[in-house]
């Protein structure tokens, strides 16, 4: 096997040929980047994609969420499910607008002090549009790194999470971790 930076080279170039082209891949805004992936959390991406335009068309911005009523932004994730995640966005660009200013935070600390937040959903928020080193891990990085370096360890576990946590970051190509971090997800979802 290569050096780190061989295989996050060979990730990317496998990605640039092969990856799906999603709305949310074309922007580095903060909030459309968070809407798709709270949407496609436990959702796949071809019953989230209707949700998330439908979503981003009617509340386009954190201001346009936070003034909303709850019952209006629960019409609109209705069928998705996990109503929790609908009530957390809502919360959270309403804190948004206190704490920030109405401006989506930077810091990967700050975005993972909102609610609905975890390290995930983080790491892919400021990775995406910001280009900050942090590694996403989620199913799909857990299948690739589980077979890139011949692992068994349950991703169920703390040392097992802890581990493929680690692995990830080594991985983590530091000068492009947003494209890093899109193709291993989608090698992962697509293979």
């Amino acid at each position: 096997m290569g050096s780190d930076s061989e295989i996050s080279e060979k990730l990317i170039k496998w990605y640039e040929i092969n990856k799906r082209d999603l709305p949310w891949r074309e922007s580095v805004d903060p909030y459309i980047i968070w809407i798709s992936e709270i949407i496609l959390q436990q959702t796949r991406v071809v019953q989230g994609m209707d949700y998330f335009l439908r979503f981003t068309r009617r509340f386009p911005n954190v201001v346009s969420l936070a003034k909303a009523e709850e019952e209006e932004v629960l019409k609109y994730w209705q069928g998705l499910g996990y109503y929790s995640r609908a009530r957390n966005l809502h919360a959270a660009a309403k804190d948004i607008m206190n704490r920030f200013q109405g401006e989506f935070p930077t810091r990967y600390e700050d975005v993972l002090s909102l609610k609905g937040i975890g390290e995930y959903t983080a790491a892919a928020i400021v990775s995406f549009a910001w280009n900050k080193p942090y590694a996403v891990v989620d199913g799909n990085v857990y299948r690739v790194l589980a077979r890139l370096f011949a692992l068994n360890a349950p991703v169920d576990t703390g040392a097992g999470k802890k581990l493929f946590s680690e692995l990830a970051t080594l991985l983590l190509n530091k000068k492009y971790p947003g494209i890093h971090n899109q193709a291993i997800m989608e090698l992962g979802a697509l293979q």
